[in-house]
């Protein structure tokens, strides 16, 4: 007689397959990306229609387009992303004394359009241009280096150290109704559809 092979029961692996599975599951850490830290507008339909008036004199026009050249105040740009900054800086900071540029920091709006074909690459340089120029200024005025007024604004609640909660307000030029002196006034405009 013909001995029979032993047969290696399943429902036992079964089991321990799902512990293992959900082992790696529970215990596995995800890094999460952050991403671009900006503050959205809330949905088009949640706001009322509004006619806003702006001089064109504090509107300081940056277009990319798909071929990733850009228009600085309707001129071809080709210098280098540091000269735009300074630039900006000057906009901002001009109080009304270059009748051509900005009334004062409040009125003052840097505005940033893109195409669809613009590359993501080109569109956060000059994102982080117009960032770096307000961050220049908020050092400045708070008498600290621009790595430390990013540490600083990267915990604009100051929970890390209470003293910068003072340094964070300086820059910005907290004043006593909760108004900002100098705010950051960033458009982005909704991309348009050619060359994409």
């Amino acid at each position: 007689m013909a001995r029979s092979t032993p047969e290696i029961p399943n429902a036992s692996m079964a089991d321990i397959a799902f512990l293992l599975l959900t082992f790696f599951l529970m215990t596995t850490t995800v890094q999460s990306d952050k991403g671009l830290l900006m503050f959205l507008p809330p949905p088009p339909e949640a706001l009322p229609p509004e006619d806003i008036e702006i001089q064109e004199r504090n509107l300081y026009k940056i277009q990319i387009n798909s071929s990733d050249k850009l228009l600085v105040e309707g001129n071809p740009w080709f210098e280098d992303n540091r000269k735009l900054t300074d630039q900006i800086k000057v906009f901002i900071l001009n109080n009304g004394q270059d009748p051509a540029s900005s009334d004062n920091p409040v009125k003052a709006i840097v505005s940033l359009k893109a195409d669809r074909g613009t590359s993501h690459r080109i569109f956060v340089e000059i994102l982080d241009a117009i960032q770096a120029a307000y961050h220049e200024i908020y050092a400045e005025r708070a008498g600290v280096t621009i790595k430390d007024w990013r540490e600083i604004s990267s915990d604009p609640d100051n929970s890390q150290k209470p003293e910068w909660k003072e340094l964070y307000d300086k820059g910005r030029g907290v004043r006593p109704d909760g108004g900002v002196e100098i705010p950051m006034n960033l458009s982005i405009a909704e991309p348009s559809k050619v060359g994409g």
